[in-house]
């Protein structure tokens, strides 16, 4: 992709580049089993994009809502993470993973697969990220990082020019000089340099992200919304009807923002504290009087926010609008008309959805009286067929949005809700066929530990096929990432593949996990870390006790922070589990610091520590300092182009627990990143793991 300078700024811009035509209209009949999420709906209401993953990696798609015929836009086989159909209709922007690796780029393509190009993230080192489209649909808004500094070029962007059969070395692990490498030759970690960099030298590396308005069409130059030097997130969730308005989503994990930016100077009018999560975190009403958000500002669990600002962006009043004593507000989608929106709550794990009539304040400069605040009617409560909403998509009708769900019973599908009567798009898997033959559906049972400082605890508990009630079985403790993630009961391949193998699954939430309340979120902050190593221990005897778990034969796994939780209970209860899988995980805090990604680093001081200031207590907090303490066999496995958590994490771990002379092993898996999208991979990740467990847990 070029670059072209946009005028006015110092800063480069993006230039949309053509792709070739890569769209195949009605080529795949779906496999029994596949899902289909992130819709977005075309003006009409009645065609949905989206993400599906029957060819084997998730592409982009569209389908009527009520008709079986789906077409595939893009058969390139990066990932598509993200989807927004333009308000004109004329255009699909989209975000893709090339290589599976975590630096992004937006593309659009007409609706009928034609005019495929690139419209940001595609020079070496860059990423890009979708924002929202101008609500007329002639520019999209998309946030991209700087370019890497010279002698740091993107790794996986000059694979193309590897010599032949050298482009997936086992050595590769990271996208620049920063990022860790592995020995090829099994010697010590390092840096590409030699050394790990420290994180002192790291952090005059910091990146610049910068938003732009961009013609689809490529006519117009693209206009510089907002810049940010140091910045750990930018997303531009919505634009001003009038265009003088942006509403940005901002700032690490833990201390997310929004913030009211003029476009006509880049000035900051007013900022929000703004809940983690769904990055959708709101939007403008018609005239800009009001802006309508997701925030737990003060409060345990998030609500609807309506502010109302003066002409000029700036913040007049604030008030909350819809709120829940129990539960927090996951999910919010605005209407077309700006009237209405849709809620989902997140009510201990499941959603409740319901359709809300927004009131606005009036447009600015109306009546001689004062105006009387912004509110919220009545809610209309939509029954689910499933229990987890993942996305909404509002459409022309108020009363007709479209959903993604997710279930204990079903794979990811996309539903149409005509005046609340949910309808499956016909060519979303169907209920009945989402279990391969030989698998029986399992509906996982809530749980409700309490950990030893009497602090209350979550999860969801699956019983193997069979099993009687009163037998103690073979069970995997199974934790999340993040740490702000939260166990859901929905259809986990993973689950299914252990369940069959006649292994229990328990999936607990400990302290950090979303969906409990802030104080529960925030709990393991800086040394809380230690309580949260304790409550995978209390989980586990929480489950021995109560007879559902054979005690002598417990394993411990998960992905991600669930990852570092994994290596972190195998030294810190050496003696509770008999194997563990640790996927994506840390096993040491300070190289992952010198090692990750500078954003990903600066949001994860929030939750572990600061490299510096708080260097002791990462070095007290990791694995590898008491790898001495390891006792078990251990499974390792890793994407080898993540650069979230570079591979030098597990292999490491799994050298020292090889030195020690236990049995270990890595599975680093091809083209992948942080999150493992490829079906054929993901089969081989479930495997590996299913055979591990299954072989560590007998007899």
């Amino acid at each position: 992709m070029t670059a072209s300078r946009n005028p006015g700024s110092a800063l480069y811009a993006p230039e949309s580049a053509p792709l070739a035509d890569t769209a195949a209209p009605y080529d795949l009949p779906p496999p029994a089993v596949h899902g289909c999420w992130y819709p977005s709906a075309d003006p009409s209401g009645r065609h949905v994009a989206f993400i599906c993953d029957r060819a084997g990696v998730p592409q982009l798609w569209t389908g009527p809502v009520d008709g079986p015929e789906a077409h595939r836009l893009d058969a390139d086989p990066h990932p598509v993470t993200e989807v927004a159909w333009s308000p004109d209709g004329r255009w699909i922007a989209y975000t893709t993973a090339p290589g599976g690796g975590e630096l992004t780029r937006v593309l659009c393509v007409r609706p009928d697969g034609t005019g495929r190009h690139l419209l940001a993230g595609g020079e070496s080192g860059t990423s890009a990220r979708l924002g929202s489209w101008q609500h007329d649909g002639s520019a999209i808004a998309v946030t991209v990082t700087e370019s890497a500094p010279p002698g740091h070029a993107a790794r996986y962007h000059a694979e193309a020019s590897a010599p032949p059969g050298t482009e997936h070395a086992p050595q590769w692990a990271g996208r620049d000089g920063r990022a860790v490498l592995l020995d090829p030759a099994g010697g010590r970690l390092g840096a590409a340099d030699g050394g790990v960099r420290p994180a002192s030298d790291r952090e005059l590396e910091e990146r610049t992200l910068s938003a732009y308005l961009v013609d689809p069409e490529g006519t117009a130059a693209p206009v510089l919304l907002f810049s940010e030097r140091g910045a750990a997130n930018q997303r531009v969730c919505d634009l001003s009807r009038d265009g003088r308005l942006a509403l940005v989503y901002r700032g690490p994990r833990g201390r997310r923002e929004a913030l009211v930016v003029r476009t006509e100077d880049s000035a900051v009018t007013c900022a929000f504290p703004v809940a983690d999560g769904d990055p959708w975190i709101g939007g403008f009403s018609p005239s800009a009087g009001t802006v309508w958000l997701r925030s737990d500002a003060g409060r345990e669990y998030a609500a609807l926010l309506a502010a109302h600002l003066d002409p000029r962006g700036e913040l007049r009043t604030t008030r909350v609008v819809a709120e829940r004593e129990d539960c927090g507000l996951e999910l919010l989608a605005l209407g077309h008309d700006g009237r209405r929106a849709v809620l989902a709550w997140n009510r201990h794990g499941v959603s409740d959805l319901e359709l809300l009539v927004l009131r606005s304040a009036p447009p600015h400069g109306t009546g001689t009286g004062a105006a009387p605040p912004p509110s919220a009617g009545d809610a209309r409560r939509v029954d689910l067929p499933h229990e987890v909403v993942t996305r909404i998509a509002p459409t022309a009708d108020p009363d007709a949005p479209v959903v993604a769900l997710s279930g204990s019973r079903r794979h990811p599908g996309v539903w149409w809700l005509p005046h609340g009567a949910p309808l499956r798009t016909p060519w979303s898997s169907r209920d009945e066929d989402a279990f391969p033959p030989g698998f029986t559906p399992v509906r996982p049972t809530p749980v409700r530990p309490v950990a030893r400082d009497g602090l209350q605890l979550g999860g969801w508990y699956y019983r193997a096929p069979g099993r009687s009630p009163g037998e103690p079985a073979p069970c995997v403790l199974h934790l999340h990432g993040g740490p702000e993630e939260q166990e859901r009961p929905v259809l986990d391949p993973l689950y299914l593949e252990l369940l069959n193998r006649g292994l229990d699954v328990f999936a607990p939430d400990v302290r950090g996990s979303s969906g409990h309340g802030r104080s529960f979120t925030d709990a393991d902050l800086g040394a809380g870390r230690f309580s949260a190593i304790n409550d995978v221990a209390d989980c586990a005897a929480h489950v021995m006790v109560e007879g559902l778990a054979d005690p002598r034969r417990m394993a411990v796994m998960g992905r991600s922070y669930g990852g570092y939780l994994t290596m972190a209970s195998l030294v810190w209860h050496p003696d509770l589990f008999r194997t563990g899988v640790a996927v994506c995980g840390m096993s040491d805090l300070t190289t992952f610091f010198a090692g990750t990604e500078p954003w990903i680093a600066q949001s994860a001081a929030h939750k572990y520590g600061h490299p510096e200031r708080d260097r002791d207590l990462l070095r007290a907090l990791s694995p590898m300092s008491r790898i001495d303490s390891l006792r078990v066999p251990v499974l390792a496995v890793h994407g080898e182009h993540d650069t979230n958590v570079p591979p030098g994490e597990s292999e490491q771990f799994i050298r020292a627990a090889r030195e020690r002379g236990l049995e270990a092993e890595l599975l680093l898996l091809r083209d992948e990143g942080h999150d493992f999208r490829r079906a054929d991979n993901r089969r081989l990740f479930r495997r590996t793991a299913g055979e591990w467990l299954e072989r560590h847990l007998a007899g």
